[in-house]
């Protein structure tokens, strides 16, 4: 199964990448948020990525915003893949409310070492690990880069919302909270405990983010809690937390995980989804990124591929729109860029690094003449097609200049078209997408039944 690590499109506007979660504006009420198989635990993103993840976490957080939206309106507006949900935009209240029904993980490890308050509530002596409070707490933290315990005289003091507004957040994370439950334990399942996040659009509060998923909860199976709470069967990321605790070196917590951790989370993963929803997920098909690019582009967020013109000053503009109006004839995504190969080459990178990874097929123009650098650096840091179109000023321009485009370093493989039309098809040529394969066969065979009616029509006159 393909893992998704990353979207990236010169077509998509990302305004935030999350720990697991990319979000890209759709427009001034909507975004997109594209859930990706990534892994974060104690605050920081791990290398391995856990297959279909993503899909999961949507697809319960998708389940459960049906499932609560009596209690509270959220940000959902539909889910479009298993990875991909479109949002209402929200101003978001920088705060995670946690809600605890048991003493267990990081609060359980705060308690063995004698702290008796969490958000500066007090808790009793004598408890045992995973033994239930009389009732669920909520103890929230701040978003932060490092999230941070915080209390409710310390929220208000520090303006993160006001006391009206946190404590209706907190009445509506009870509400879930026991919603959830109650949901759960007919399937076996103890809600052990778990975060809500909330943003206002206008002064509406709504949920948003994700609820009740194994990234943001923690779920018991009630049978094994039955037999032996102290070492009840975690079917959540705490698996994960767990391996990285005990696998510390010179107190630095791994950032990889083996093989047999990422299919035993991913098991769990899977198990959780089919035990909540009663269903199985589709996600063990290849081709994950092409099928949600196809996706993006039937439902108009995107074409189906690009091509970048990188011009070497504002002045090769007009001779780059002419390149741009052929190429948008074939209804493909033209990013006009200005890079100088001698003056600020080092922003080839950043370019390189979005083009490189593009969910899309693409390739690029390089409008530069004399002394042409700019295509053998392009090509030099591309992975995809790279070919060079001077715009010269005449023949005598053309016949001074056209060696610094035609002749090449070695593994630096960009060719040179001189007239602009022809760039832009040989560019549309190399993206090598069906349709307009199709639509390239047709153009052919008209072109040559004209040749062969011009032909017939000379003969016979």
């Amino acid at each position: 199964m393909e893992s998704i690590s990353n979207v990236i499109s010169p077509q998509l506007n990302k305004i935030h990448s999350g720990k697991v979660r990319d979000s890209f504006r759709i427009d001034e009420k909507t975004r997109m948020i594209i859930a990706t198989d990534r892994l974060s635990s104690f605050d920081s993103v791990l290398e391995t990525l856990i297959p279909g993840k993503g899909a999961i976490l949507n697809s319960l957080a998708t389940f459960w915003f049906e499932k609560t939206k009596d209690i509270i309106d959220n940000h959902l507006m539909e889910s479009i893949h298993p990875n991909i949900s479109l949002v209402k935009e929200a101003k978001p209240i920088k705060l995670e409310m946690i809600v605890r029904a048991y003493i267990t993980g990081s609060a359980w490890r705060k308690y063995q070492k004698g702290s008796r308050e969490l958000s500066g509530q007090k808790v009793p002596d004598g408890l045992k690990k995973n033994q239930p409070f009389p009732t669920p707490m909520v103890t929230p933290t701040t978003k932060e880069k490092s999230d941070r315990e915080i209390t409710e005289k310390e929220i208000i003091a520090e303006k993160w919302t006001t006391k009206k507004r946190y404590n209706e957040m907190k009445e509506i994370s009870l509400k879930l909270f026991k919603r959830g439950q109650k949901l759960l334990s007919e399937k076996g399942i103890i809600l052990v405990d778990t975060k809500y996040e909330f943003g206002l659009i206008g002064n509406k509060l709504i949920l948003i983010d994700e609820i009740h998923t194994p990234d943001s909860s923690r779920f018991w199976s009630a049978e094994d809690y039955k037999k032996d709470p102290s070492k009840v069967e975690q079917i959540d990321k705490e698996f994960v937390r767990n391996y990285l605790m005990k696998n510390k070196i010179d107190g630095q917590y791994p950032t990889k995980l083996p093989s047999k951790i990422v299919k035993e989370t991913q098991k769990r993963y899977n198990n959780i989804f089919t035990i909540i929803t009663g269903e199985k997920l589709n996600n063990d098909i290849d081709n994950t990124i092409d099928k949600m690019k196809n996706v993006l582009v039937k439902q108009k967020f995107m074409k189906d591929g690009f091509v970048a013109i990188i011009m070497g000053s504002k002045s090769d503009l007009p001779f780059s729109k002419k390149i741009k109006e052929e190429i948008e004839k074939y209804n493909i995504f033209v990013d006009m860029r200005i890079v100088s190969a001698h003056k600020n080459g080092e922003n080839i990178s950043e370019i390189a690094s979005e083009y490189n990874n593009s969910i899309e097929p693409g390739a690029v123009i390089a409008v530069a003449g004399r002394s042409n650098g700019l295509g053998g650096v392009l090509s030099a840091n591309l992975n995809i097609p790279v070919f060079n179109c001077p715009p010269f000023k005449d023949k005598i321009d053309m016949l001074t200049n056209v060696n610094s485009s035609l002749m090449m370093p070695s593994n630096t493989p960009a060719a040179t078209v001189i007239d602009p039309k022809n760039a832009a098809l040989i560019s549309l040529r190399s993206l090598n997408i069906k349709r307009l394969k199709d639509k390239f066969s047709e153009e052919i065979l008209k072109m040559k039944e004209g040749l062969k009616k011009d032909d017939e029509k000379i003969r016979n006159d």
